[in-house]
């Protein structure tokens, strides 16, 4: 068995469909709101190459019209597993634009249910990130940082509960005020599975490791920021969390 999927996301941000597509068609922009580091090889026949850990993906480029479509994919894989993205940018008068993020692909095997979860969950927390990034910092950039926790986590719950403490609330809500190592911010995302917080140095973003740890995968606007202390300062911190 498996599961074909083809998710839909959609929002108005208030940036020219230039400003989106500097976002999500060069590697600087989608290391501003994807996970870990990103290369953009332009055109049709080019490649977005990721890399993650170990997972180091390269998605040719099916479709290239800037600033209003991008279109990308993985070949199939022998399993049939396959992954490809389409992003539809649409100017309105007044300077704003609305983007959609079509995301589709195949999962294999009888156990496609947990990771197709995984990925829903991930896939709205990295397109709230990349409506944030653009919302409120426009024409800037960030640097990806990417921390893992020591341990896999046996209690989800009272993990995100112990994260709702140490940012100074009692639960986890969009639109909640908190208090992130030392700097004001605010929650613009939560599911089951991840959360977003947005402060004046960036958007800093806990999600749920796939049957392992607490992963954090930051995007800093700082300038100078040094990506090595980052990674280092937040897997100490995950480490305190629990």
């Amino acid at each position: 068995m498996g599961k074909d999927f083809r998710e839909i996301d959609a929002a108005e941000v208030p940036v020219e469909p230039e400003q989106v597509w500097a976002a999500i068609a060069t590697g600087p922009g989608i290391d501003s709101w994807f996970m870990g580091r990103n290369e953009v090889e332009g055109g049709v026949g080019g490649a977005v190459r990721g890399a993650f850990a170990a997972y180091e993906p390269t998605h040719a480029i099916t479709a290239w019209d800037p600033p209003n479509r991008l279109a990308y994919g993985g070949e199939p894989e022998p399993d049939g597993r396959r992954i490809a993205y389409e992003f539809l940018v649409e100017g309105r008068e007044g300077g704003s634009s609305v983007v959609r993020c079509v995301t589709s692909g195949f999962l294999p095997g009888d156990d496609w249910a947990d990771e197709f979860e995984a990925m829903q969950a991930g896939g709205a927390l990295f397109f709230g990130n990349l409506v944030e990034f653009v919302r409120h910092f426009p024409g800037r950039t960030a640097k990806p940082v990417t921390a893992f926790g020591t341990t896999a986590v046996a209690d989800w719950p009272a993990l995100w509960a112990a994260l709702a403490k140490e940012v100074g609330v009692e639960q986890l809500t969009v639109g909640a005020k908190v208090r992130l190592a030392g700097a004001e911010g605010v929650i613009y995302a939560v599911n089951d599975q991840t959360v977003g917080i947005r402060t004046g140095e960036g958007l800093f973003c806990f999600m749920q490791g796939f049957r392992g740890p607490l992963v954090a995968t930051h995007h800093v606007v700082a300038p100078g920021v040094d990506v090595a202390a980052e990674e280092a300062k937040w897997a100490e911190w995950m480490a305190a969390l629990g």
